[in-house]
């Protein structure tokens, strides 16, 4: 996605934008696609995996918990991975990144 908007990117920046409005462009668009994902991938995910455990005698259940704590490190990685991304685009001469048409 950065290197797709790097001329985006290199517009922002002439036009004054720091690099924390920069990530936070990045960063919001990231975090509506996982919890999007999540939304539609969570419900699927604890049905066939609370089927799956019913077989078993020592049975461990699946509590919001759980979920919670998947989305968050989805989420983190995520984050992490765009910042790192975004960062890179962001620090680039505005310039050459315009320029290369």
């Amino acid at each position: 996605m950065a290197l797709q908007k790097t001329k985006e990117i290199g517009v922002r920046k002439v036009l004054g934008a720091t690099l924390a409005q920069i990530l936070g462009l990045f960063g919001k668009e990231i975090v509506v696609l996982v919890v999007v994902a999540f939304l539609i991938a969570a419900p699927l995910g604890w049905y066939l995996m609370d089927a799956w455990l019913k077989d078993y005698t020592y049975r461990i259940p699946i509590g919001f918990g759980t979920m919670l704590i998947a989305v968050l490190l989805t989420l983190s990685v995520a984050i992490l991975t765009s910042s790192y991304e975004s960062i890179k685009a962001a620090l680039v001469n505005p310039a050459k990144s315009l320029k290369s048409e």
